[in-house]
């Protein structure tokens, strides 16, 4: 079985964790190792759209795929350049068309869990009208898919705390 999936974070690269020292449960000193998370700003045609706090492995991927979720590029739009500076923290996506999300950026929705999120403009509405293909759910798929997971080489594993997802058909991750 392959080790490794199709997008994910390298649990070896030094700049996606850093070593700490701690005290756990029972009063014992530990050493952890912790996710390092940087703040990274996005510009769409150079209007700034959000700075969110991410790893920093794929940050070209991370802003075109934001920019998609948040409606402000659709999936037939052209993309002429995406720039990350990584001194700068800064990510630019450009496309033939200007843009102007001004409206859109009025209206935010906040959400709330371990962290916290934003959503731009309308994309919250378009929920209660979304209408999902019927499919199949096995527990046996899920069983498979967790035991897959839980044992490739992952920041999940090397870092102990961190959001992931995957996109998976049956017991299989795609993505």
């Amino acid at each position: 079985m392959d080790k490794t999936l199709l997008v994910q974070p390298n649990p070896a690269d030094p700049r996606l964790t850093r070593r700490v020292m701690g005290i756990d449960h029972t009063g014992a000193p530990v050493d952890s190792s912790v996710t390092v998370e940087r703040p990274l700003t996005l510009y769409l045609n150079g209007q700034e759209i959000v700075t969110m706090m991410t790893i920093l492995d794929r940050p070209e991927e991370l802003a075109l795929g934001y920019l998609l979720n948040q409606g402000m590029l659709r999936a037939t739009d052209t993309v002429t350049g995406v720039e990350y500076d990584e001194d700068l923290g800064v990510v630019v996506v450009r496309t033939p068309e200007r843009t102007d999300f001004e409206q859109k950026l009025r209206k935010k929705t906040l959400t709330s869990g371990c962290a916290q999120g934003t959503a731009f403009g309308d994309v919250m509405e378009g929920f209660e009208s979304a209408n999902l293909p019927r499919t199949s759910l096995r527990t046996s798929w899920l069983y498979r898919l967790l035991n897959r997971i839980n044992t490739l080489p992952t920041l999940y594993l090397e870092a102990g705390a961190i959001h992931g997802c995957a996109l998976c058909q049956e017991d299989q991750p795609l993505v």
